[in-house]
């Protein structure tokens, strides 16, 4: 199999597999420069509504291909940095779902996730020093904002792996199941946030994303909020003891 992206979009879930199987879903320079653009289609999907980011087969993803740091060292991370940078600006909810090795990129791909669900086993490691190379400053900060200050330095400067357990204690993830179990409760909860307003999502997503909103995006929620018809639909739908069903979507609200 060659190194690709791969992508699927069933019942408003678009699900983006690694695939580097002879690598450990090692991450190329071709799949690096590839994730944005992939991204960028499902952004703009209206049918798209929730993201699962997850490996082929029994691993999530081992990191950069060691071989194309040949290229040099600056443009795989900078790659890196774009890919990373492009998820975490996803405007609809992205899930990682993790299984064995999530180290180095793969690590950082899974940080920029908004939740993170791994499987029994699976280990977790940030690795750039035992290769001398210098963490993104915007990812160290992502990292620390995720897990606190004192676990990211763990993480950058050993570069050791820690198990399910301490990544579910620090924060690194949010869920740990068994690993025949994982895929069942991925697609359950994908399904419960694709069932939920796009507008309530998009909003949060903005305003944790730590910047303190201006006046000019406060009244521009405002206004969506009040020409949805979300508000409405899901106090209709409570009353009626039924399923929303929710209008505002990214990109085309109604």
């Amino acid at each position: 199999m060659e190194p690709a992206l791969h992508l699927d979009t069933a019942d408003g879930v678009a699900t983006v597999r690694i695939a580097n199987p002879a690598k450990r879903n090692a991450m190329t320079t071709d799949m690096w420069r590839a994730l944005p653009g992939l991204l960028g289609e499902c952004a703009a999907d209206p049918a798209v509504r929730v993201l699962v980011l997850t490996g082929e087969g029994d691993t999530f993803c081992a990191g950069a291909d060691i071989a194309t740091l040949t290229e040099g060292a600056e443009t795989s991370r900078d790659l890196a940095v774009a890919a990373e940078e492009a998820l975490a600006a996803f405007p609809k909810p992205t899930v990682a779902a993790v299984r064995g090795h999530c180290v180095g990129g793969g690590c950082q791909l899974a940080a920029a996730c908004d939740l993170r669900f791994a499987a029994e086993g699976a280990s977790f490691g940030i690795t750039p020093a035992r290769l001398g190379i210098v963490y993104a400053a915007s990812s160290t900060r992502r990292l620390v904002e995720l897990v606190g200050p004192a676990t990211a330095k763990y993480l950058l400067f050993s570069a050791e792996l820690i198990d399910t357990d301490r990544a579910l204690r620090t924060g690194l993830v949010d869920e740990v199941w068994p690993r025949d179990a994982l895929d069942k409760r991925v697609a359950e909860f994908a399904r419960v946030l694709a069932s939920r307003s796009q507008l309530t999502q998009a909003a949060a997503k903005e305003f944790a994303a730590g910047a303190r909103p201006g006046e000019e995006r406060l009244a521009y929620w405002a206004e969506q909020a009040r020409g949805s018809g979300d508000t409405a639909e899901g106090v209709a739908a409570f009353l009626e003891r039924r399923a929303p069903r929710f209008g505002w979507t990214v990109g085309r609200p109604r």
